[in-house]
């Protein structure tokens, strides 16, 4: 068993302005990044913008950050940072605005760095100390060495490096509380997504089946709340978020499997939100599972306590109507992606090329 996960991890409400002067000793000024509605909306941006001034910290904010963030975007941060003198970055939102804020600490530290030597980790000097606030119950990227990015060819590439974890974390469920439905539900089934991928994964140990069981635990009863309509209550709103938490600590120790980077694809291309996408494949994965390690599947309903039928109905109730159809030469283009993958290799069971060719055969051939 193999566990490193060094940010300081901070909950409950009003958080930040609780815990919000351990930063002084980042230094005298910051740079905000997020994108232009969810920190302001949530009341985020005007919270810690006030805690950064009373404890006589001068920040900026670089607001050009939207869902899949591209490398180019994270470069913009990154420059706008440098130019401010920030000793520090603060990244608000979901796990768009985190993610972006762990690369933008990258290129503020590391003027003149290309996207290919972002990718190979080329980097002179460490990112700069980095602050996440999130502002959504999904990707759990608070607790995470990760930054998931769109390159410049459009491709969605993740990217793992110890140096890109946060200084501090902050987790103030109040700031997901008016959250539209459509968001809740992609966010918190890709916490689904994430526990259930991490105890199938071939890295999953006796910890990270922990966390991912009790993620799923906690996820269950208000995300079926919010799949049938029904609105949320305060503490279900903390039920989810915390729930993406030990999302992100499983996936964190394991890594994700197939379903993941399949469903990059259909963002990608179809612009499926993230958290759809991968979720479409949850059945695929406990279909396979179920097949080839019975027992161990076993293990795993019993440990949730509900079984294979209550995950998929739960996923078809989030899951929007499907509106995809591709061709069979869209299909067969799309496969050499998967040749040698890390999340597919990853998959307790064996996952190859011909499987997903069938799986995406089977859901969106075009008749």
């Amino acid at each position: 068993m193999n566990f490193f996960m060094p940010a300081r991890l901070y909950t409950g409400e009003h958080c930040f302005e609780k815990h919000g002067d351990l930063l002084r000793i980042l230094g005298k000024r910051c740079t905000i990044v997020t994108g232009k509605h969810a920190a302001k909306e949530s009341g985020a941006l005007d919270d810690i913008t006030a805690a950064l001034a009373s404890c006589k910290i001068l920040s900026s904010v670089f607001d050009g950050i939207r869902k899949n963030p591209t490398v180019s975007s994270c470069i913009e941060a990154g420059t706008a940072a440098r130019e401010h003198g920030a000793d520090f970055l603060i990244g608000i939102g979901g796990g768009s605005a985190l993610d972006a804020t762990k690369a933008a600490a990258v290129f503020a530290a590391n003027p003149g760095l290309e996207e290919d030597g972002f990718y190979r980790r080329e980097w002179e000097s460490p990112p700069l100390p980095i602050v996440l606030v999130g502002t959504t119950a999904g990707t759990g990227s608070e607790v995470t060495k990760v930054s998931v990015l769109t390159d410049s060819k459009g491709r969605k590439h993740s990217i793992h490096d110890d140096r890109l974890y946060a200084y501090a974390s902050f987790g103030d469920s109040r700031y997901t509380m008016n959250l539209p439905l459509s968001v809740t539900l992609t966010t918190g089934i890709d916490v689904l997504a994430h526990c259930t991928e991490s105890y199938f994964s071939k890295k999953a140990d006796q910890l990270s089946r922990v966390f991912a069981v009790h993620g799923i635990r906690l996820l269950y009863e208000p995300l079926s709340a919010a799949a049938e309509g029904k609105p949320l209550s305060p503490q279900q709103r903390e039920q989810l978020y915390e729930a993406s938490i030990f999302g992100g600590l499983a996936i964190n120790t394991t890594g994700t499997c197939f379903p993941h980077n399949v469903g990059y694809y259909l963002t990608e291309n179809y612009g499926i939100p993230h958290g759809f996408a991968s979720a479409a494949f949850l059945p695929d994965l406990l279909k396979l599972v179920v097949k080839d390690d019975r027992d161990y599947a076993d293990s795993f309903f019993r440990e949730i306590g509900f079984g294979e039928d209550a995950i998929l109905s739960l996923t078809g109730k989030c899951l929007p109507k499907n509106s995809i159809a591709m061709t069979e030469a869209e299909i067969l283009t799309a496969l050499p992606r998967w040749e040698n993958n890390g999340s597919v290799q990853n998959t307790r069971s064996a996952v190859t090329t011909e499987m997903i060719r069938k799986i995406l055969i089977q859901k969106y051939q075009k008749t």
